[in-house]
């Protein structure tokens, strides 16, 4: 049976998501990263750069959540677009890797962990993600899915990242991304969607943001007291 190296983060969801929406079996393995697990030397070889998800399908191993989705995606034959479409999507695909989850992800660090106030900061990050997601808003404008029609896994990409918008930009943010907001809506409300949720109820991660928890996910802070 495959198995899923997952906390509740956007990336390792997206790939719940996915699995929930193909029926593959899995056996789904919590990784607790503020208790560190990341770095644990049983995790960092199935992933040196020890972020999660992680699967491994028999001999094969693969991490990133992207590789996963595409992995999985031609792996199952599922929720791939049109051939016409396939090179759309990967730049989308691309797009929501390199940029997406990136600027949203250090927007929320710098606004909600780092150690001190840094309006640099925080102003390149904010102003680099409202630009990344008001791409995406101008993209579901044209269509209720990424690739127009159908969907795919870009929109389970997308999914993972648009349920952490709130925390990133605010709870007003969705006055300026109604379509990404649609699009958050309709996946939410299929069944595969509600299951991946329910992940969140099979293990209880460590939700205090100690010191402890600082050590193992901003292991750059530690420099900081040399």
């Amino acid at each position: 049976m495959l198995k899923f190296y997952y906390s509740l983060a956007p990336n390792p969801m997206k790939v719940a998501l996915f699995l929930e929406e193909s029926g593959l079996p899995y056996e789904a393995i919590p990784v607790d990263t503020r208790k560190g697990e990341q770095h644990l030397p049983a995790f960092t070889a199935l992933n040196p750069n020890a972020k999660v998800p992680v699967i491994v399908d028999g001999a094969t191993t693969v991490f990133d959540s992207n590789a996963i989705l595409l992995y999985l995606a031609e792996k199952t034959g599922q929720f791939l677009p049109a051939a016409q479409q396939r090179g759309s999507m990967l730049s989308w695909l691309m797009f929501v890797a390199s940029g997406i989850g990136p600027f949203t992800g250090q927007c929320v660090h710098f606004k909600h962990y780092a150690p001190e106030p840094d309006p640099y900061a925080v102003n390149r990050y904010d102003f680099e993600a409202w630009r990344h997601w008001k791409l995406l808003e101008a993209r579901l404008a044209d269509g209720p899915w990424m690739m127009g029609a159908s969907y795919t896994l870009l929109d389970m990409a997308v999914w993972g990242w648009a349920r952490a918008i709130p925390f990133a930009l605010g709870a007003e943010a969705w006055e300026q991304l109604p379509h990404v907001k649609r699009l958050l809506d309709t996946v939410n409300e299929r069944p595969a969607a509600q299951r991946a949720a329910a992940l969140k109820d099979r293990y209880t991660f460590k939700t205090e943001m100690d010191e402890q928890a600082r050590r193992a996910m901003f292991p750059q802070n530690e420099r900081l007291k040399r």
